[in-house]
């Protein structure tokens, strides 16, 4: 099982940053067919072949999917393409 751990300093309010997390995975969601639900500060995702989280702290975004065997052949093109989504929003 492939493992994605990616960590970005956000440097924006609570507010912000939930949104921008909302808007990385409405993207990720039509482009992966991913679904995601919030609980408390997690955006939890998941879909066959993929499960993961977006913590929201008071300073960073962390990132954390587990990709089983076949998403796992993909994970470098999956990796970036959620960092291509987060750095889109940062800046």
């Amino acid at each position: 099982m492939a493992s994605i751990d990616i960590r970005r300093p956000h440097g924006k309010t609570h507010a912000q940053a939930r949104a921008l997390v909302d808007k990385t995975a409405d993207a990720l969601g039509k482009k992966f067919g991913v679904a995601s639900e919030w609980d408390g500060d997690t955006l939890n995702f998941h879909r066959s072949g993929v499960n993961g989280r977006i913590e929201v702290t008071a300073s960073e975004l962390i990132v954390h999917a587990e990709l089983g065997f076949l998403l796992g052949a993909m994970k470098p093109m999956i990796e970036r393409e959620i960092e291509a989504q987060l750095d889109k929003r940062l800046t």
